[in-house]
């Protein structure tokens, strides 16, 4: 990663219940977090943000923040955005099978191989715009 990143990045992905491209999009989000940027990648509960949480709106006011979302309705940026701050990289999950057709993904509860093979595609994608908002730069 090169520099030592100056501050967290959170990742939202929306819930996408019973979606195909929603369940993509929280794999995702979870491999960003969990493998490829532990430590700088951050995620909240996107339901305690529209609650109104006062941590998770916290943690979202005071940092860069991505949108994985799995459908045009945007309802993980729709919710930052309803905040007042905005999206700093919005993304919508189809865009990851759009560029790698090969890894068709399937399944809502639990992703195929392909699919959670795609989101590892899709969070090392993510990984240079991680980096580049840790480090205080915009995408």
């Amino acid at each position: 990663m090169g520099e030592k990143a100056s501050r967290q990045v959170v990742v939202l992905a929306c819930s996408g219940i019973g979606k195909t491209w929603g369940a993509l999009a929280r794999e995702t989000a979870l491999e960003l977090v969990e493998r490829v940027r532990p430590g700088v990648a951050t995620t909240a509960c996107l339901p305690l943000l529209v609650i109104n949480d006062p941590d998770a709106r916290c943690l979202v006011m005071e940092h860069p923040v991505i949108t994985l979302d799995g459908c045009p309705k945007a309802c993980a940026r729709k919710s930052v955005e309803a905040l007042g701050k905005k999206v700093d990289h919005p993304v919508e999950s189809i865009q990851f099978y759009t560029a790698h057709r090969e890894l068709k993904p399937e399944g809502v509860a639990q992703l195929n191989a392909a699919g959670l093979k795609l989101a590892q595609v899709a969070a090392n994608e993510l990984a240079a715009i991680v980096d580049r908002l840790a480090a205080g730069g915009q995408t």
